[in-house]
């Protein structure tokens, strides 16, 4: 990978430094896939389980789903530092506590919440313009209607997401189809090298339709974006914004784990034959992910985004 930046002096500077991470990358990948295999060999056991920051490698995630014997990988959605929390409290409830496992971690939306009325005591306190569309299905649809003529949201709603990735909750959304969607949402949004990738969001029943999973394997853990998968050929070019080089570290998306975000998913391919959006995480270069209604304004109006969806109220620029 070239990156044409300034002077030569500088592209070929931007170059080595390039080189040297996708050496690591590589590295890492070869090291990971023989620790795989050693322990099938092992223990002849088809379920794998990780933790730790690097498992967040969705590119060697999904090398070790296809190129080794494990048939379901499950892996923790938070699995860098954060996700001690969590093993803690787990080995204290069943090893101190004696209780039973019953506890599956299926989803993400653990953090906290706001109301309409918290959200509407804010925007009244700011003498921030609002419109407040409390039927869920008229709100998609507004949405789908501005997604698809080119506007790019923020999408603030429900339980904020544990871990580093935006599940839907906490996300800057915006149409795939739209090749130019890469550099603005980077350019104009995120603050970002124009490079950087974007996550395709689709509804789990229609993932095989666009991307090459090997078969016989579960891709449980597609829910919480940890594998990088190879967008099927024919498909590649009806989602330009979220294919990197024929592939996309890919998010599913069901109905019962998260209603509201899988109707915008399923309205949005309605309107245009394409179960996917774009979404990236709600935050601008260097930040974290917004928290707040306050964040999240501040965040809408520091930057490029059209529109912003608070639970139930919409503002516009």
């Amino acid at each position: 990978m070239i990156i044409r930046t300034g002077t030569p002096r500088v592209a070929e500077e931007n170059q080595h430094y390039a080189d040297i991470a996708a050496s690591i990358q590589r590295v890492t990948e070869e090291i990971l896939l023989k620790m795989a295999n050693h322990l099938h060999q092992k223990t002849g056991l088809k379920k794998l389980c990780v933790a730790g920051g690097v498992m967040l490698n969705s590119v060697a995630n999904g090398r070790i789903l296809r190129e080794t014997p494990f048939d379901d990988m499950f892996i923790q959605p938070a699995a860098g530092d954060a996700g001690a929390a969590l093993g803690a409290a787990l080995w204290a409830y069943h090893v101190l506590l004696q209780k039973p496992r019953q506890f599956v971690l299926d989803h993400c939306y653990w953090g906290e919440s706001f109301a309409d009325r918290d959200v509407a005591e804010f925007l009244r306190a700011n003498n921030i313009p609002y419109e407040l569309i409390d039927n869920e299905e008229r709100m998609l649809d507004r949405v789908v209607e501005n997604l698809t003529a080119g506007k790019v949201f923020g999408w603030f709603k429900g339980r904020f997401e544990w871990g580093p990735r935006a599940l839907g909750n906490r996300s800057i959304l915006a149409d795939p189809r739209r090749a130019e969607m890469k550099g603005i949402v980077n350019e104009k949004i995120k603050f970002r090298e124009p490079f950087r990738p974007f996550a395709p969001v689709i509804l789990d029943e229609r993932t095989r339709e666009y991307f090459d999973l090997p078969e016989g394997k579960n891709h449980h853990a597609a829910r919480f974006m940890q594998f990088v998968t190879p967008i099927r050929e024919d498909k590649q070019e009806l989602i330009p914004a979220v294919n990197h080089q024929g592939t996309g570290r890919l998010q599913t998306i069901q109905r019962s784990v998260n209603p509201a975000y899988y109707r915008l998913v399923e309205k949005f391919g309605e309107a245009t034959g394409v179960p996917v959006l774009l979404n990236t995480s709600y935050n601008l270069r260097g930040e974290p992910m917004v928290s707040t209604p306050a964040n999240a304004f501040r965040t809408f109006t520091s930057s490029g985004l059209d529109m912003l969806v608070m639970e139930n109220f919409l503002i516009k620029k």
